[in-house]
């Protein structure tokens, strides 16, 4: 077998708390199911989260598909990257990097080889405050913030390595299902920045209490029927919204 890597994908913001080690798997598992191979890197082996969500589901449920991964030192720089995905690449297609929560050198290192760049973002004006400052009275964009400048330089990167484009997609998370005025708000503000710093605006996801139930067991959306595990409408509705994720990659 002689895979070489055809995608990046690589999950970021530079702040913690946004759902991107979730995101990261449910995505994996759904290019998986959709026969794609995949594999996965945590750029943030201090903390672990998408370590520990796959090492949960080796351990209860090794009988469901999952992504091949490696493990990278706490220590790990640059060129650790580099040789993890050149080993990666020889059984994937797709990689997934999920970049901790903070500006690091790891995490530059990894925005800058995304073919396709996902943000989550709280539904909320402080975690927008990573993207851009904006007017509390007019809510007009004042300019770019630090997120924002890490991704152009990322782009800039990319660019000079082999004249590559970072297809960046900016998604609203844990979404609340009632209309709100921040709602209605944090909309208008990203489409103007959308427009201002080219990005690509995803399909949001509601919030759901089972998000923060699969992490221990390990378990994905997508996984409910095969782990025969009850579900709800409202766990369909969500699998309709992780789908719609899907499409929008276009992968």
């Amino acid at each position: 077998m002689n895979i070489t890597v055809t995608h990046i994908l690589v999950f970021g913001n530079a702040k913690g708390g946004t759902g991107k080690s979730t995101l990261a798997l449910h995505t994996a598992i759904g290019l998986l199911r959709q026969g794609k191979s995949v594999a996965v890197l945590d750029l943030d082996p201090a903390q672990g989260s998408l370590s520990r969500y796959l090492e949960n589901r080796r351990s209860f449920h090794p009988e469901l598909p999952a992504p091949t991964s490696l493990p990278l030192p706490v220590s790990a720089c640059e060129q650790h990257l580099a040789e993890a995905i050149e080993v990666l690449g020889e059984s994937a297609e797709i990689v997934i990097l999920d970049t901790p929560g903070s500006d690091t050198p790891l995490a530059r290192a990894g925005h800058a080889l995304a073919d396709t760049l996902i943000t989550p973002l709280n539904d909320s004006f402080l975690d927008l405050d990573v993207l851009a400052r904006v007017d509390p009275a007019t809510h007009k964009i004042v300019r770019p913030s630090v997120y924002s400048e890490m991704v152009w330089k990322a782009r800039q990167d990319r660019f000079k390595r082999d004249k590559g484009q970072i297809d960046w997609i900016v998604l609203r998370n844990r979404v609340s299902q009632l209309e709100t005025r921040n709602a209605r708000a944090m909309e208008g503000v990203l489409g103007d920045l959308a427009a201002r710093i080219r990005f690509r605006q995803g399909p949001g996801l509601s919030e759901r209490v089972i998000f923060r139930e699969l992490f221990l067991k390990g378990l994905t959306l997508l996984d409910l029927a095969e782990a025969q595990l009850s579900y709800t409408m409202s766990h369909v509705a969500a699998r309709q919204e992780l789908r719609r994720l899907l499409d929008t990659l276009g992968i």
